[in-house]
């Protein structure tokens, strides 16, 4: 019964993915528990003592909501501006600078903050501008592959119905991707949360979950690093799922009848 579980495509019986779920999150925690100290890795003990203890006296959750406000302003406008830019590539004279904004993901934030923080009047105003920058450059990329990826039949289709031009561009890549759009930009906030220590650690005066994060790994208290890092963790997965439901309610067509829930 069990073994049609490790068969790609099975046609056995299907399992619910959150009793799965749910198994191997109990079989993990119990590998954690008996873990070794020599490993580095400290116990669900210090660990959730660590949290306490940062919650109720560093402020951790007071820095995650600062963290998350972060996030979802610069989530907001690189949204608006990959949007744009891949938009804009449907006419051949913007398409080289769909190719430079993309080119510029190869750029570190190293040789980018002097100026990011001429252009900026506050330290939070700073993390914004280099949150925006990072998840700018590597979605206008994906955006412009989903552009890209339009069938020509429907381009064609399109035209019969009298579209052309920028009309043409908004109804088949603007609206009639969004679902598309909708869930790169979901990735796009899980990128945010892999860069925002950098950019936190580069406005350390400013505060976040991410300064706290690189101070209590600078003095090796793993059981704190341990705490924030299944924070932010947690509440990843809490912001993902909430859009994924923002995606399903804004693009209804978009779900699919599965069986493994």
């Amino acid at each position: 019964m069990f073994s049609s579980l490790f068969i790609p495509f099975s046609l056995g019986r299907r399992f619910s993915v959150k009793f799965l779920a749910a198994g191997q999150l109990v079989l993990l925690l119990g590998l954690w528990s008996i873990a070794p100290s020599s490993t580095g890795i400290p116990s669900p003990l210090g660990v959730l003592t660590a949290w306490n203890e940062l919650a109720a006296t560093k402020g951790l959750l007071l820095e995650l909501w600062s963290s998350s406000q972060t996030i979802l302003k610069a989530l907001v406008l690189s949204s608006f501006i990959a949007w744009f830019v891949a938009a804009l590539v449907t006419a051949d004279i913007f398409k080289p600078v769909g190719a430079f904004v993309s080119a510029m993901r190869f750029l570190g934030f190293a040789g980018l903050t002097f100026l990011f923080t001429l252009w900026t009047n506050s330290q939070g105003a700073l993390k914004v501008a280099l949150l925006t920058f990072g998840m700018t450059v590597f979605l206008t990329r994906s955006l412009i592959d989903v552009v890209k990826s339009a069938p020509q039949s429907e381009i064609d289709y399109a035209r019969t119905l009298g579209l052309s031009g920028w009309g043409l561009t908004w109804e088949l890549m603007v609206r009639g991707r969004s679902g598309d759009v909708l869930d790169l930009i979901r990735q796009n906030a899980a990128v945010g949360w892999t860069l925002l220590a950098m950019v936190e650690g580069i406005t350390r005066s400013d505060g976040g979950i991410g300064a706290m994060l690189l101070n209590s790994n600078k003095y090796f208290n793993m059981n704190a690093v341990f705490a924030i890092q299944l924070t932010i963790l947690s509440y990843g997965m809490a912001q993902d799922y909430a859009l994924s439901w923002l995606r399903s309610a804004l693009c209804p067509w978009t779900r699919l009848n599965r069986s493994d829930k």
